[in-house]
């Protein structure tokens, strides 16, 4: 948002925000809650998540940088679809989401590259679900890596920058603990990934690339 706006509404937006600190595990937005602002992370990361019957199923990552609460921002629902919690100790801005409002009226550039993030994002939703149609697990685990490291970045280690138990895995892909524990272990034995501390290393990326189309 600073990045786009207009020099001019900079201090109109410190007047109007609220830095939130939150440590691991604290969520900051609940399903079915008032959409009452936007979020912006500053540091750390956050879940996306939302539930369907007794199970969890997380539909993005947010990183410095990205935007959290958007889903809520619309003409006529006013209550958040989906939830979000600190993977991490983690700092957000959080904006009225009636001033949010404003501030897409008064600067066309932004409110282009929000059109663009959201039509980002449709298409990673829409191919995720396709994915579940068309792919098998191993296929939308090897299909998920490859986009958390687009989306997350590389450590200097050569991990991907998120740090994710093998239960947020079967929650982001769409399956059970059990089935992603197995396939991991085979993608780990092909010699095609490596794991560590719940981090994950892509070791052989066209062979990634060619799972992640079966």
């Amino acid at each position: 948002m600073c990045k786009h706006i207009i020099p001019a509404w900079k201090e109109l937006i410190n007047a109007n925000r609220e830095i939130i600190k939150l440590k691991k595990g604290d969520q900051f937005i609940q399903e079915g809650t008032p959409a009452e602002g936007i979020y912006f992370v500053q540091e750390g990361v956050i879940k996306v998540h939302k539930h369907w019957g007794d199970k969890e199923s997380i539909v993005r990552f947010a990183k410095k940088g990205n935007i959290v609460g958007h889903r809520g921002l619309s003409s006529s629902q006013t209550l958040f679809p989906i939830s979000a919690t600190a993977l991490e100790n983690s700092e957000v801005c959080f904006i009225p989401i009636d001033f949010f409002k404003t501030i897409l009226k008064g600067n066309s550039d932004f409110t282009y590259e929000m059109l663009l993030f959201y039509a980002d994002e449709l298409q990673i939703s829409e191919q995720k679900t396709s994915n579940q149609v068309q792919l098998s697990v191993k296929g939308r685990l090897a299909w998920s890596i490859l986009q958390l490291e687009q989306k997350m970045g590389i450590e200097g280690d050569g991990y991907i920058n998120i740090t994710l138990s093998k239960t947020d895995i079967a929650a982001y892909i769409g399956s059970t603990y059990e089935t992603i524990y197995r396939m991991m272990m085979e993608l780990e034995n092909e010699k095609i990934i490596e794991t560590a501390n719940k981090r994950i290393k892509i070791l052989d990326r066209q062979k990634l690339i060619e799972s992640s189309l079966i």
